[in-house]
């Protein structure tokens, strides 16, 4: 055999190696759930009623932002979600963690577009002192989550009172019965230079993790997801060190968690491109029970970049990138900056 024929062998052999985890559920009574998380990219309504920034995203601001643009934003917006329907899982993500929404309106918008209207999609929301008036939130499938309580958590920075950015929204609920925990988050950027400021995202780890810690303390059962646009990679210190994420599920122990896009940016994919360079951001981390060794009954079986064809710039300078709403400070009608992120987890069924 020649060499070009073994790599070409072993590769194949490798896939499928990967894909056993996978298909092996399959081969077992349960179901399959889908848990997303997606950077929407500024989506704002058209009113005016956050000063400077706001004024950007209405009609009179620079980016003319009228109705005909927000309506094809949350029409795009539903068709990502709508594609994001499996064999396995037919009616979509059961739970949806989104970033980058200006308020609760925008939420219900867009759950009541045609496309996605018949999940009957319910919404989590919680207003954030965010200066630039972003919120996160979170969709969810009733058929197939059961919300319980939900507790918002403020990331204070020792010193600098005047410090402002989006809370952490704890939803916990029952996917399928079993208890789960969804921490959704959008740590601090990057502004001002990535060293100078990863001390805000480790501090927003620990916040995460602080939540974690106390959720399993009154239930060592839960499932815990920490997920979001944290603006590090799946290898920084905020998320390695500090909300202790490890790389493979056989390496992960209690009070730990499980990050398997850590692979996934090893190999090269990312959901967010920077200066021509692919980057990670979104994530979603599970905590120990959620691995094929913890104590609940939902088990992960793989991670994905949604990255399809259509939501990628089909042509010229950024070609391949995602395909966003503004280009150069022109409307081009996309979607996001960002690619959405997914995990399925199986529920057995005995």
């Amino acid at each position: 055999m020649n060499s070009k024929n073994f790599y070409r062998g072993l590769a194949v052999l490798l896939l499928v190696l990967l894909s056993v985890p996978y298909l092996g559920a399959q081969n077992r009574k349960g179901r399959m759930y889908g848990i997303a998380f997606y950077n929407l990219e500024n989506l704002f309504d058209t009113i005016n009623n956050n000063g400077k920034y706001d004024l950007e995203f209405s009609p009179e601001g620079r980016y003319q932002w009228d109705g005909k643009k927000y309506w094809k934003k949350i029409g795009n917006i539903a068709q990502v979600i709508e594609s994001m329907k499996t064999k396995h899982t037919p009616d979509g993500p059961a739970v949806i963690g989104v970033s980058e929404i200006e308020n609760i309106t925008v939420l219900k918008d867009l759950v009541k577009s045609p496309a996605i209207a018949s999940r009957s999609y319910q919404i989590v929301h919680h207003d954030s002192p965010d200066a630039r008036g972003v919120d996160v939130g979170l969709l969810y499938n009733p058929r197939f989550f059961k919300l319980e309580h939900v507790t918002n958590h403020r990331l204070e920075i020792p010193g600098n009172p005047r410090f402002r950015t989006r809370d952490q929204m704890c939803v916990v609920g029952r996917l399928g019965g079993d208890r789960v925990a969804f921490i959704v988050n959008h740590w601090p950027s990057r502004r001002g230079g990535t060293e100078q400021s990863s001390y805000l995202r480790e501090a927003a780890a620990a916040l995460s993790k602080q939540i974690a810690d106390s959720l399993l303390s009154i239930d060592p059962k839960i499932g815990v997801i920490v997920m979001g646009d944290l603006n590090d990679y799946p290898n920084n210190k905020s998320v390695t060190d500090v909300l202790m994420a490890r790389k493979k599920q056989d390496q992960t122990v209690q009070g730990e968690f499980f990050n398997p896009f850590w692979k996934l940016f090893d190999d090269g994919i990312g959901s967010y491109i920077y200066r021509g360079s692919w980057g990670l951001f979104d994530q979603i981390i599970l905590s120990y029970n959620l691995t094929v060794q913890g104590a609940s009954p939902l088990k992960f079986v793989r991670a994905i970049v949604r990255n399809d064809e259509f939501l990628r710039q089909q042509d010229g300078r950024y070609k391949g990138y995602p395909l966003r709403t503004f280009s150069e400070g022109r409307f081009v009608g996309g979607y996001s900056d960002h690619f959405p992120t997914e995990v399925f987890l199986f529920q057995e069924v005995k």
